[in-house]
């Protein structure tokens, strides 16, 4: 009987390393070879909403990137906000992923396509386990920094129906200005999606959407003089109606 244990216990060692080497090394020999954009390569461009967060929480943005250049302290938030990413499991309730079928590309956009995935941030790809939150793929600059502030800090204060838990240590002891770690996953958040060319949908793009639907010419409505006739007051009857 020990026999058999113990051959059990061999097998179950092999398959496991096999396991291993079959989803975590041969599929990281496939990809050792491309052309991955590094961290410092994407940072040479930060987003709108980085360039905001430094207006937004001056004295956070000095102690939490102190004596950087713009694009030294994008490449540092980008990495903290990444390992935060990873670290508080956010890929188990958003997929990072436009899929082929169903209603993802009605609702997300065109599917996914490999070359978003080119890049330090994306190896290995975060494709998630499951949605119960949105697709963050293309996520980037749909909401404003303060909406990603509040929702970070209690996410029901910005969607009642929420059930994505708090996050309180992301912020200071004031409990409203966000410290690295929250300015950090700001950061990689808004990031998400930035190298396709953005949907007019914030704030910030005012003019665009102007540029794009015109908005319909109304009417002018009569401008009463003095010789209109003078309106009466209602009596009583006009309220309550004759008895």
């Amino acid at each position: 009987m020990e026999r058999f244990s113990f051959v059990f216990l061999v097998a179950g060692l092999f398959f496991f390393a096999l396991a291993f080497a079959i989803s975590g090394l041969i599929p990281m020999l496939a990809v050792q070879d491309l052309d991955v954009r590094t961290i410092e390569q994407m940072a040479q461009q930060p987003p709108f909403e980085f360039t905001l967060l430094a207006e937004q929480y001056p004295v956070a943005y000095e102690k939490a990137f102190p004596g950087m250049s713009e694009t030294e302290a994008f490449a540092d938030a980008l990495r903290v906000g990444h390992k935060t990413y990873i670290g508080e499991a956010c890929w188990h309730c958003h997929s990072q992923q436009v899929r082929p079928w169903g209603g993802d590309e009605a609702r997300y956009g065109p599917k996914s396509f490999p070359e978003e995935y080119h890049n330090e941030l994306n190896m290995p790809p975060l494709w998630g386990t499951r949605r119960i939150g949105p697709d963050l793929i293309r996520r980037g600059g749909r909401q404003s920094n303060d909406w990603h502030v509040a929702h970070f800090y209690n996410p029901p204060d910005v969607n009642p129906s929420s059930v994505m838990p708090a996050y309180p240590w992301f912020y200071e002891d004031d409990g409203r200005t966000p410290n690295k770690t929250g300015l950090s996953i700001i950061a990689y958040v808004q990031w998400l999606g930035s190298w396709l060319p953005r949907n007019d949908e914030t704030v910030f793009d005012l003019e665009a959407i102007a540029a794009e639907y015109e908005a319909p010419v109304l009417p002018a409505l009569p401008i009463p003089t003095t010789e209109d006739e003078e309106l009466e007051e209602p009596s009583e009857e006009d309220f309550w109606g004759e008895e």
